[in-house]
């Protein structure tokens, strides 16, 4: 296709001219099943993101990540800065599953879940699409010298984009200061929140700057996932392509029509991508499986008479006619994976939500001190510890601390201690006293033991603990 001027250079991309510098692309608005499909689904997450942080369950925001706090509430389970293993099985989760969604299904997640192609899909070009009208119309008015029109439209549309971009921001906010927080912030001036002032500002700027112009060039460029595709994906893996074996040679190709094939090298296909790339080409980084090129070729397949399909989701393998194989042993690896981590994360959740955590920390005063009483002969040696309980789990705990040496006595400020759902921290102080014969060498071992229940006579062993009581040499 050397004289059409629509064939490009297999190494140059349709959004660069051929000194380098960027085409802006004006993809067709296509309709079709798979468009319909695809809007549904993005504003079930739009609305989904845009719901969520406003979601409160027992006075706690049903997703929150308080990076200053260091606390994150994910589905109402609460998690602290040192919850490190929990953590790491959840970005381990995700990790797998995702490598594991993109083994089978390809990149089903840029076309129909990323932020990049819900957000600019759905909303900044259909805004595009009401103030400035169809791609040709678009086109034109980017081509067109700056005048009144053009600046009106121009306006209105970036007044709108920046609307938008802002409601993104803040409810993005929402999910890191809390949208009461949230709310407060953005009754008040601005003087009194720099910080959170100043957050909103360069994230509403980057938005704007990616949604509403970057767009395309940060899945072509900056987008590793494209990249890493390579390495997930196979020929079993579904993906938008382009059955050669039906469509060559194109129309226009073919020595005569009656050798052709079903593609009538319309470039339909090409003028709805929003990447601007040839899908007939075969399977390319900048593809974010989309579906548009299958829409607009089922479009032209339905008005010719011919079986739709001549783009669609398959296999390399399908397209050869070899048997499809979704469970396969990379497939079967990541699952098995994935229920490794599931099973490590309820384990290790399970064991934080019931367990005490118990620490004991020696007075940074004098180690010991010595009480001499009237009614002995013998002194008693008092050692003073702050007794640190941290607790996590979503039921009240009443606890008392006893020694497994019915001769030490354990004094606190109360009794019980209470513990109250998702405890942090709690600090008490703690008193051990003891005869000073039980020393030896100045020092003595014993087992601490804390137990929980409704009363004192009804208690049951949750945690225990060894420590070492100091007194006098001699």
């Amino acid at each position: 296709m050397k004289n059409d001027p629509r064939e490009l250079h297999p190494e140059r991309l349709s959004s660069t001219d051929e000194h380098g510098n960027r085409v802006y692309l004006h993809p067709e608005d296509i309709k079709g099943k798979f468009r319909t499909r695809r809007t549904i689904f993005y504003w079930m997450l739009i609305l989904f993101y845009l719901v969520l942080p406003w979601i409160y369950i027992n006075g706690e925001q049903f997703v929150l990540l308080d990076l200053p706090a260091r606390k994150f509430i994910l589905f109402g389970q609460i998690f602290w800065g040192h919850d490190a293993p929990l953590l790491f099985f959840i970005f381990a989760f995700l990790t797998i599953a995702w490598a594991l969604v993109t083994s089978i299904w390809g990149r089903v997640w840029c076309g129909w879940a990323c932020p990049q192609t819900v957000f600019i899909d759905a909303v900044y070009r259909k805004i595009e699409l009401l103030v400035e009208g169809s791609a040709r119309k678009r086109k034109e008015l980017e081509e067109m010298p700056f005048n009144l029109e053009k600046l009106f439209k121009r306006t209105v549309k970036w007044t709108l984009y920046i609307a938008v971009s802002l409601v993104i921001t803040h409810t993005f906010l929402g999910y890191f200061l809390g949208t009461h927080n949230l709310v407060y912030v953005i009754t008040h001036n601005p003087s009194e929140n720099w910080g959170a002032f100043l957050v909103m500002l360069v994230s509403t700027g980057i938005i704007l700057f990616d949604f509403a112009w970057f767009r395309e060039q940060f899945c072509i460029i900056a987008c590793p996932y494209g990249r890493i595709q390579s390495v997930l994906m196979d020929s079993d893996s579904l993906g938008v392509l382009y059955d050669s074996k039906r469509g060559e040679p194109r129309r226009t190709v073919a020595p005569n029509r009656e050798s052709e094939g079903d593609c009538i090298n319309c470039y339909q296909c090409v003028k709805a991508c929003p990447t601007g790339i040839d899908i007939r080409r075969g399977t390319q980084l900048e593809c974010i499986a989309c579906t548009q090129c299958i829409d607009a070729c089922d479009n032209i397949m339905e008005k010719l008479g011919k079986p739709k399909g001549l783009i669609r989701y398959d296999t390399e393998n399908g397209l050869k006619g070899i048997k499809k194989s979704f469970f396969r042993a990379r497939s079967l690896i990541y699952f098995f994976i994935l229920i490794i981590i599931a099973a490590g994360f309820l384990f290790t959740l399970n064991y934080r939500q019931n367990n005490i955590s118990m620490i004991f920390l020696r007075s940074n005063k004098t180690p010991f001190q010595i009480i001499h009483t009237q009614n002995s002969s013998e002194d008693i040696v008092v050692n003073h510890f702050q007794m640190e309980l941290s607790y996590q789990g979503k039921e009240h705990f009443s606890v008392w601390p006893k020694s497994t040496n019915p001769e030490i006595e354990l004094v606190t400020q109360f009794l019980p201690i209470e513990l109250k759902p998702h405890t942090r921290k709690v600090m008490v102080n703690l008193f051990i006293r003891f005869p000073k014969h039980l020393l030896k060498q100045g020092s003595l071992s014993s087992t601490i033991e804390l137990y929980s229940g409704i009363d004192k006579d009804q208690l049951t062993l949750k945690q225990t603990k060894d420590i070492k009581l100091v007194g006098p040499m001699e």
